[in-house]
């Protein structure tokens, strides 16, 4: 019996001096380490970073030319000559239609003719009339045939020069809608002409914002047609009438488009860029723990969470910029707020896993 009772008190000598060991060890290692007396929580944590920072606004749009129009026959006629390829870039002045002008060069001919006349008939009236042989009826009859003669001639010269269709301005001819030999109409639509180069987008924005966008203002483009890229450019017009419906403002921006591969028509993603700060300081806003109407973040010291009150701007994406209680470098917690209190042990619950998953390998 007493052999036994030997035999206990040593196991318990080893037992406590175990016992010992370990505290000490874990006393040692901040990762598992206790705090007052308590086990260290696992949580996850994240550096607070600077980074720059957007205050956007984002919509959706649609490309527009800069300039389009739809080329029409102001005259009848029949279609003499094509000069455009369609799809390709035109200058301005360039001859684009040319429609049969015998008819309209024919009635040009006879009204230069008749103006001929009148103006020898005036001048034969003038001179009697001076010689007193002529009577001032007589010279006024003359004086308004010549006047007639010369806005019939007038006439006559703007429809021979409708003969000719030209472009506008500088673009890209569309398809068209017409054939040599075709007789058109006046008004008949011939082509589209587009000026491609820059390019317009028109979007729209809440009207509570109309206080804060303004011409000049940067966009960021993107289109479904080339996904991964951006295409950037600036506001140029807002217009001064607010859409009753929607309760909107319809702004538009102009991108360089050089190379031509943005076309009208295409939907856009608009983001407005309303200021751009540098070493902004960002956190995760999943850190954030609001407490009545103030926000909170648990930041990592010495190993304990310790809650600090801070003060948010903006929001970009997932992340939210701090204007005050938070510097870079410093380490606060991202996940697990709801089992810390102010002070409490805390490990990283990262580091813990990669130790694990080491230890087993």
């Amino acid at each position: 019996m007493s052999r036994f009772l030997v035999l206990l008190v040593f196991a318990g000598v080893l037992a406590a001096g175990a016992f010992s060991y370990l505290d000490g060890r874990s006393g040692n290692d901040s990762a598992v380490g206790l705090s007052q007396g308590r086990p260290a929580i696992p949580v996850e944590m994240a550096a607070v970073e600077s980074r720059t920072f957007v205050e956007q606004e984002t919509a959706v749009g649609s490309l527009a030319s800069d300039e389009a129009v739809i080329l029409r026959s102001e005259i009848a006629g029949r279609v003499n000559q094509i000069g455009f390829t369609e799809g390709q870039r035109v200058e301005e002045g360039d001859l684009l239609i040319t429609i049969d002008d015998s008819i309209y060069r024919a009635e040009f001919n006879q009204a230069q003719a008749r103006l001929n006349l009148s103006q020898a008939n005036y001048d034969r009236a003038v001179n009697l009339e001076r010689q007193g042989a002529g009577t001032q009826r007589a010279l006024d009859e003359s004086s308004s045939k010549l006047q007639e003669d010369q806005a019939t001639l007038d006439l006559a010269r703007a429809r021979l020069e409708r003969t000719e269709i030209r472009a506008p301005f500088s673009g890209v001819i569309g398809i068209r809608q017409i054939s040599p030999g075709d007789y058109i109409t006046a008004g008949q639509a011939i082509v589209n002409l587009e000026a491609i180069d820059p390019i317009k987008v028109a979007f729209r924005m809440p009207e509570v914002l109309l206080s804060v966008v303004e011409t000049g203002q940067s966009v960021v483009v993107s289109v479904d047609a080339y996904p991964g890229e951006v295409f950037e450019g600036l506001v140029y017009a807002i217009n001064p009438r607010i859409e009753s419906a929607g309760r909107s403002v319809e702004l538009r921006a102009r991108i360089p488009n050089q190379d031509g591969r943005l076309r009208p028509g295409l939907f856009a993603r608009v983001a407005i860029i309303f200021e751009r700060r540098e070493d902004a300081v960002m956190i995760p806003e999943r850190a954030l723990v609001p407490i009545q109407s103030q926000q909170t973040v648990f930041v990592v010291e010495n190993g304990s969470a310790v809650t600090r009150e801070v003060t948010i701007g903006g929001r970009q994406g997932d992340q939210v910029e701090i204007l005050s209680g938070l510097i870079p470098g410093e380490t606060i917690v991202t996940a697990g707020q709801l089992k810390l209190r102010d002070g409490a042990a805390v490990m990283d619950a990262a580091a813990m896993t990669g130790g694990a998953s080491g230890s087993g390998v």
